[in-house]
């Protein structure tokens, strides 16, 4: 174990999980670096959306800071920016640009960028969309942790000129996410908010299934689905599920479907938060297919990929429950013993550890 660290993150939310995988996987990291008695500080905009559906608004495991605009960040927070090991901001903050550029005008310790939204932040840089980092600002970081994995760090040092890309998938929370034992209630669920780039996949993997299966049960959490979609009778919908009834309801499920953004497929190597979370409740799952999948959790023995609606009707009727049962258990002890919040905590404890620090009076002259 590294020596205990000083951390400040700077996130799109920790206090609320309403409409964003964000505050899960910060949660799962965070704990997991309190366990190893890092110290950490989360500061997050005081955002009316976020505000008005917080359901964790004082954790127990750092502490939680809000901010009105930038100068109330100096103002409030510049003294413990200064002086910690590592300030680490994250993707898709409120006037992000804007915050690096102030936090590099610190002339900080360490800074660092983690990005929860890797293939999306680099399609969005390509076509000139800087909404919460500039590409110019890359360079900044001592180190940039990426969600994604395998041949996009490459691209990150050779093509955006970050100084070091770090693997930094997101992780499961292993306190919260288990098995609870309860009776099947659906025979396929999901859970994630609405998409446009993913709504053709769940069409295909779940809608068209459920169409074909008249007789099973099928479900679909997360919010802000249009209205005009067209939902089989068979497919229950669970508009918000909060984190604390996650297990439960992925306990309840006899196969759960993982639904991959495009810009994350293109990328390859980018698992979400849902897919480690599934996986630690027990439950079985369908993926659609990318590349670095089969390496996390090999097709026919840690998960089952489909690509058809006639991939996903033989799976949920023909697989027998022996095969069913045994691809949950390869899947469950992989992620337990490799992407907890825990085992990330420690990979990223020892990658700033091994940063080194700017000098105190670099950092005073600035």
């Amino acid at each position: 174990m590294t020596r205990p660290l000083d951390i400040v993150f700077l996130g799109l939310s920790l206090s609320s999980s309403w409409g964003n995988g964000h505050a899960t996987t910060y949660r799962a990291l965070i704990k997991g670096l309190r366990e190893d008695a890092h110290r950490i500080l989360f500061l997050e905009r005081d955002v009316p959306w976020y505000a008005d559906h917080r359901d964790l608004a004082s954790p127990d495991f750092c502490e939680l800071g809000y901010y009105s605009d930038l100068s109330a960040l100096i103002e409030l927070y510049g003294e413990r920016l200064r002086t910690a090991d590592a300030v680490i901001a994250g993707s898709y903050v409120p006037d992000g640009v804007a915050l690096i550029d102030r936090l590099a005008a610190l002339n900080l310790k360490r800074l660092c960028f983690y990005d929860i939204d890797t293939p999306v932040t680099l399609a969005k840089l390509d076509r000139g969309d800087e909404e919460y980092l500039a590409l110019r600002q890359i360079p900044l970081f001592d180190a940039y942790f990426s969600f994604s994995g395998g041949e996009v760090l490459a691209r990150l040092e050779q093509n955006y000129r970050a100084q070091s890309a770090v693997a930094l998938y997101c992780s499961v929370d292993q306190e919260r996410y288990g098995n609870t034992g309860e009776a099947p209630a659906w025979d396929l669920g999901y859970l994630g908010t609405y998409s446009p780039d993913r709504q053709p996949t769940l069409e295909r993997l779940l809608l068209e299934p459920a169409r074909r299966l008249p007789a099973m049960r099928f479900v679909v959490a997360g919010p802000q689905y249009p209205a005009e979609i067209d939902w089989p009778a068979n497919v229950e919908r669970i508009k918000h599920l909060a984190p604390a009834d996650h297990a439960s309801f992925y306990s309840r499920q006899r196969f759960t479907l993982n639904v991959t953004r495009s810009d994350m497929i293109a990328a390859g190597w980018s698992p979400s938060v849902r897919l480690f979370e599934a996986a630690a409740c027990g439950t079985p799952i369908i993926s659609d297919f990318w590349r670095g999948l089969d390496e996390l959790l090999p097709d026919g023995e840690a998960s089952l990929i489909a690509r058809a609606p006639e991939d996903v009707v033989a799976l949920l009727t023909d697989l027998p429950d022996s095969d069913r049962l045994a691809v949950a258990a390869a899947a469950r002890k992989l992620v337990m013993s490799g992407h907890t919040g825990a085992a990330r905590a420690g990979e990223l404890a020892r990658a700033l550890s091994q940063l080194p620090a700017k000098p105190a009076l670099d950092r005073i002259s600035a």
